[in-house]
């Protein structure tokens, strides 16, 4: 049954990356602008934002969980950066507050829910709204645009590029090798798909079931939280609403990739996919003259559209 349905994945996350391609040769037909270099340049460092936190989502709903708290840990992270630089604090020591920022917030999310058997939903629902106020509260609800003495430095990164990548890209890229890598080579990887296939018969072979998702949630927060600081260094400043409407959009790039919400199988390669496709045709529709606004009606047509041919692929290989 694992084999089918890794098999599955795959299958889904291949068709998902030629509907991918199609696509893209479709809105360049269309459009001639879509093609540019300046506006793939924009494509791929917007869908590397969302792909960063997708991959750390992804995570997580292999394990058999949601995070729904991933946009307002990216705005709190983002903000904790900013006021610290503020401050006048060391650039290296800013982004190390604001990615602890969001790793406090995993650490809670993943103690209540593996600890405490507390509903994931439930418990990442409350944490978007905890982690939004408290940044509106640390921030007094204003935009933060002036870094300190290391201003210079840390919008610099915000916009350094190599080869004609946005840094965003790089990270992303990187980060997808790693996630890869852990899931497929390392025993904690292994037991991340365990657990989300058969939480109880993971136990019962001796898998540490609440360690394996209290750091999924860990994980995913330090990817939002990340996301969170890179966005505020390309943007030049910081508010309050920062990520907010993320997580929905993260979960549908996740789904979207081939991961299942029910658990057990998705892969850094559709998570990347899955935001890459996101961004396209939210890019499609801007360059095309559609009213933005459709774009959530395209991305939910192709969650239920991913989910169905999941249901279908289980139904012919029960």
């Amino acid at each position: 049954m694992l084999r089918f349905r890794r098999s599955a994945a795959l299958g889904q996350t291949f068709w998902i990356t030629v509907f991918t391609l199609l696509l893209i040769s479709a809105l360049s037909l269309v459009s001639d602008r879509f093609g540019s270099h300046e506006n793939w340049y924009n494509i791929s460092r917007n869908a590397a934002f969302i792909a960063i936190m997708t991959l750390g989502q992804t995570v997580v709903i292999i394990s058999g969980g949601i995070d729904l708290a991933v946009g307002s840990v990216m705005g709190l992270a983002g903000v904790v950066t900013a006021l610290s630089l503020e401050q006048g604090y060391p650039l290296e020591l800013a982004i190390f507050l604001g990615l602890l920022a969001g790793g406090i917030c995993g650490l809670v999310n993943g103690y209540l829910i593996s600890h405490l058997k507390l509903s994931s939903f439930v418990v990442t629902l409350g944490m978007l709204s905890i982690a939004r106020s408290v940044a509106l509260v640390i921030s007094n609800n204003r935009m933060i645009y002036e870094f300190g003495q290391a201003h210079n430095e840390f919008v610099g990164l915000g916009a350094l590029d190599l080869f004609g990548l946005a840094m965003p890209v790089i990270v992303s890229a990187v980060l997808g090798i790693v996630v890869s890598y852990l899931l497929k080579q390392t025993v904690w990887g292994r037991h991340v798909y365990a657990v989300g296939g058969n939480q109880e018969a993971s136990r019962l072979n001796g898998v540490m079931v609440e360690r394996v998702k209290l750091l999924a949630y860990l994980f995913s927060s330090l990817c939002a939280g990340l996301s969170g600081v890179l966005t505020v260094a390309w943007l030049g400043s910081a508010s309050t609403s920062l990520g907010t409407g993320y997580e929905l959009t993260v979960i549908a790039a996740a789904v979207i990739g081939g991961a299942s919400l029910a658990g057990g199988f998705g892969g850094a390669w559709g998570a990347l996919i899955g935001a890459l496709l996101v961004e396209v045709i939210r890019n499609g529709l801007l360059l095309t003259g559609v009213d933005p606004y459709w774009q959530g009606s395209f991305v939910g047509c192709c969650i239920i559209l991913a989910v169905l041919i999941e249901g279908m692929k289980k139904w012919r290989g029960a």
